[in-house]
């Protein structure tokens, strides 16, 4: 097969670095103490590159090539899309890093990407980051992509494959991810590696993944493969003689070192109607403004993102250039302060079956029931949350059609002072794998963070007996066949629990896993787990089983891979 990187691996990379982001963000947010120790780095890059992709499916399907355009159609799309979602400091850097790998793209018209070329994307891509930021800062995102670049070129030029490039350029960001302690002083004192680094480091671990099709976890520890359910390699332990005494450079840490008094505003919109002059025009004035200034993009559309104490004038700057849209002003100390505020977080979840119920208590959540024509309502949502008593609380569904209840619950509950979050757990998989990364010593905002991203990040499936016939996904089934079920669609129809629930696990395993979660339902044969679990150990030995008596009808097992 030729070595190159095609659309259909395009695709499949921004879906996996989406999964990354979404499954560690909350870990980079925790590293977060530069430009402002906001606590929101890995929040950003994930909206960034979510909407991004939400937005650039939705423009493909409607010009009806969703899944089959070209390359050059893909990075034409991304890169509007990317440069129009992208949030805050690190999702405007991240824009412009996938930017500049989508213009080496469609400048050389690419129907896909070799070794050369890959070499070049990376090297357009840091560049492009580089030269976005008015006053760039080492020991950022920008010394990491810059790193990353330096070794994929070495290995193109050495005559490497695109595996190597790939692993040459993961390599290179690690070892400057690792030194950024060493090039900002606030990194070193806070025991941490730069936040935005630690992103880049996820998107091009993802692509050596796509470029290699190591899927099964054993790919030299790549750190995109779970949710972090232990104290992060990225941070450092710190050191009594930097945090007390100079910094690694040799100079004393400043005041200014931690943002703290740093301005007060963040500001961001888009840009139309302007043009080349103005556009410099507003970059002269808001650099007089404030720091980390970012205005990218052009010719038509621009992002502009900087940190002013006059919020005011850094629109009105704006107005006077074009035409802003989607204004945000967010003011930095409260969001600071918030992050640190910690409050007793109380659990409601959804229990499809009294063994689910069981666990839910057990982890010291409220479990409502719920089943096949019977979900609770949203004053039964309401109930369970003051039985919580907490003023703060975690709402996971558990189920697809649970969520626009839940919702409706959360805003009713506002009124009586009863703070509810809803996670997007659409499965009882993903609410169990919610509600194991639950720290009560974090912040309400910090664990929302996590449980979400550990929610998206399990894949889920489930087998069940057909009982009447239906057209399906997968054909016309029958009573007593069997259905596959795969991220809530019927993928095949089988006529075997146990060799229909391996083919499931199959699949839902074919982009990684670590943990795979089976929940045995009311009617299910005792030996069913049993089976499938032997299967799983004789094939993927790496991977760890934890078996559940849920007691769910309809469902003889639910599957969940994390």
């Amino acid at each position: 097969m030729p070595d190159v990187f095609t659309a259909d691996d395009a695709r499949h990379w921004a879906l996996l670095t989406r999964a990354a982001l979404a499954a560690r963000r909350a870990e980079i947010d925790e590293l977060n103490v530069f430009p402002v120790p906001d606590g929101d780095t890995g929040t950003n890059l994930y909206l960034t590159l979510d909407g991004a992709i939400e937005d650039a499916t939705a423009a493909l399907e409607a010009d009806g090539v969703r899944g089959t355009a070209d390359l050059v159609r893909e990075c034409t799309t991304l890169r509007r899309a990317i440069l129009m979602s992208a949030r805050g400091n690190s999702g405007v850097i991240l824009s412009q890093v996938v930017g500049g790998l989508c213009d080496v793209v469609i400048e050389r018209d690419a129907e896909a990407v070799d070794v050369a070329l890959l070499a070049e994307c990376l090297e357009r891509g840091a560049a492009k980051a580089r030269s976005s930021v008015a006053h760039p800062q080492e020991g950022t995102i920008l010394t990491v992509a810059d790193a990353a670049a330096a070794g994929g070129r070495r290995a193109a030029d050495a005559g490497g494959r695109l595996a190597d490039v790939s692993a040459a350029a993961v390599t290179a960001a690690r070892e400057a991810l690792a030194r950024t302690p060493e090039l900002l002083p606030v990194l070193a004192r806070a025991g941490v590696v730069d936040a935005g680094g630690a992103g880049c480091v996820l998107l091009l671990e993802s692509l050596h993944r796509v470029v290699t099709g190591a899927w099964s976890g054993t790919d030299d520890g790549l750190l995109a493969a779970a949710p972090p359910r232990h104290r992060s390699e990225w941070h450092r332990e710190r050191a009594d003689d930097v945090a007390d005494g100079p910094g690694p450079s040799g100079a004393a840490a400043g005041p200014d070192d931690d943002g703290a008094d740093g301005p007060a505003f963040e500001v961001m919109y888009l840009l139309t109607e302007t043009d080349a002059a103005a556009v410099d025009t507003l970059r002269d004035t808001l650099d007089g403004l404030g720091d980390s200034l970012l205005v990218v993009g052009g010719p038509d559309l621009w992002n502009v993102h900087v940190h002013v104490d006059d919020a005011g004038a850094a629109v009105e700057a704006g107005i006077a250039a074009g035409r802003p849209e989607r204004v945000r002003i967010t003011h930095l100390a409260s969001q600071v302060a918030a992050r640190e505020h910690v409050v007793p977080i109380g659990v409601v979840a959804g229990a499809a079956g009294p063994g689910v119920a069981t666990v839910l208590e057990t982890a010291g959540a409220v479990p409502v029931h719920f089943g096949p024509g019977r979900r609770p309502s949203a004053n039964q949502l309401v109930d369970a949350a003051r039985r919580t008593g907490a003023p703060s609380v975690v709402l996971l569904p558990a189920d697809p059609d649970g969520l626009m209840t839940a919702e409706i619950a959360a805003r009713a509950a506002a009124g009586e002072g009863i703070e509810v979050h809803v996670v997007p757990a659409r499965t009882t998989v993903q609410a169990l794998a919610a509600l194991a990364v639950l720290d009560p010593d974090r912040s309400i905002h910090a664990n929302i963070v996590a449980m979400t991203g550990a929610a998206v990040s399990t894949r889920h499936g489930a087998v069940t007996v057909a009982t009447k016939e239906a057209l399906t996904w997968a054909g016309v089934c029958r009573p007593g066949d069997v259905l596959g079920i795969v991220d809530g669609d019927v993928a095949f129809l089988g006529t075997d629990l146990v060799a229909s629930a391996r083919d499931v696990l199959e699949r839902l395993l074919s982009a990684g896993g670590e943990l795979v979660t089976l929940v045995i339902g009311a009617d299910a044969d005792d030996d069913l787990a049993r089976q499938v679990a032997a299967a799983l150990g004789r094939d993927r030995p790496e991977v760890e089983v934890v078996v559940i008596e849920g007691g769910q009808p309809v469902y003889p097992l639910l599957l969940g891979v994390e």
